[in-house]
């Protein structure tokens, strides 16, 4: 029989892998009578682990929650997965920074020296993709109000605030925050009250995509599918009555949702617009910068290249900025993209600019249907693929 520290482990860790164990199969398991589990269990209890007793012909015990988090027991594998996910939450922009530190020097000094030194060799350096706005931050008590009202299924109200100011007499802007127009009389609450946009709104997701969190909701106001960037939410107490979860347009599931409308679609988790070329250059050399498009290799120095894009003149930007010789396959959409952008680049090359025009740098389309801004990076646009969503304005 083990010694009493040693059965009192392992009688925690059988407690920590299921919900319900029977007393005659803990004994069984244990090698040791019930009389001894019932005598194991009252230790454990003295020691904070709230364990309660359920009755029936397999009548046993159950680690119930407490209300306090006590001692928890892990394996060698948990222990260092836990390590590794606590050295990544850097790189999650929910604001737990800190507080992931400190939990990784507890739960390291806790650790047997074998395990210590697996840990220590896995140094990990979070490294942001540089754009003219990083990601920005999240209030990890936004996402807990978020969670919270998701779980509940209890209606949300919250301001959204805009990235910029309304113009004078500007209608409704889907692509800008929603706001109505006028101006404030120039005081600073005013202005400040105009950057924020009360919303009501029945919260289903939470989600995150390159990067950044969303909420994914829907807009009680506005009757339809919205999806709102968490670090402009400031949340409202107190939340509202309960409601039932609708389903998302179409059936599918959040990640294809979400994928969608990132990718101009409702339904969709493809590219509303697709093309096929044939580029005089290596499948490799292609390969590289065609993200999620698909290069098959036709010899030494060609390749045929099937890309999608927001639009058919972004997406021949997008291929253009292969540089190399190009045979469209079809669509014919495609091929009067091209047209269209060889006439606007001739222009250019001709043209001599007299009065620069103001334009509004830094700025890209929304989803469809969200509510992320102007100024936010759409995902599937990273450097190096030249897939640029700002493209979409083209034509």
């Amino acid at each position: 029989m083990q010694k009493t520290s040693a059965r009192l482990l392992s009688l925690l860790s059988l407690l920590q892998a299921r919900r319900d164990w029977p007393g005659a199969l803990l004994a069984e398991r244990l090698d040791i009578s019930p009389r001894t589990v019932r005598r194991d269990v009252d230790r454990l209890r003295e020691l904070g682990y709230p364990i309660v007793a359920f009755k029936g012909p397999d009548g046993g015990y159950r680690l119930d929650a407490g209300t306090e988090l006590p001692p928890l027991l892990f394996d060698d594998e948990q222990a260092v997965a836990l390590a590794v996910a606590l050295r990544i939450a850097t790189t999650t922009g929910a604001g737990i920074e800190e507080a992931a530190a400190r939990a990784l020097t507890t739960v390291r000094q806790v650790m047997p020296a074998r395990l210590r030194r697996r840990i220590d060799t896995f140094e990990v350096t979070a490294v942001e993709r540089p754009t003219a706005r990083p990601n920005p931050q999240v209030d990890s008590g936004v996402l807990m109000t978020l969670g919270a009202a998701v779980h509940a299924r209890e209606v949300l109200r919250f301001d959204y605030a805009r990235t910029s100011p309304p113009e004078a007499g500007a209608g409704e802007d889907e692509g800008e925050g929603e706001g109505e127009g006028g101006q404030g009389n120039g005081n600073g609450n005013d202005e400040r009250r105009a950057l924020l946009l009360p919303r009501r709104v029945q919260p289903h997701h939470i989600v995150t995509w390159s990067g950044r969190w969303y909420l994914v909701a829907w807009d009680l106001d506005r009757e339809d599918w919205r999806t709102f960037r968490a670090d402009r939410i400031t949340p409202r107490t107190p939340t509202g009555p309960r409601f039932t979860p609708r389903e998302l347009p179409g059936g599918v599931d959040v990640s294809a949702f979400v994928a969608g409308r990132f990718h101009g679609s409702d339904n969709s988790t493809d590219w509303p617009c697709r093309g096929e070329v044939i580029l005089d250059l290596p499948a490799a050399d292609v390969s590289r910068y065609s993200r999620d498009g698909l290069v098959e290799e036709l010899g030494p120095h060609r390749c045929r290249l099937l890309l999608g894009s927001w639009s058919w003149p972004g997406l021949a930007a997008t291929i253009g900025g292969f540089d190399a010789d190009i045979e469209v396959v079809g669509p014919a959409e495609l091929r009067d993209a091209f047209a269209h952008l060889a006439r606007r680049y001739a222009e250019a090359a001709t043209n001599t600019p007299t009065t620069p025009h103001p334009t509004r740098t830094g700025e890209r389309p929304d989803p469809a249907g969200s509510e992320v801004g102007p100024g936010s990076e759409a995902p599937g646009s990273e450097a190096g693929s030249g897939q640029d969503a700002g493209h979409r304005r083209l034509g």
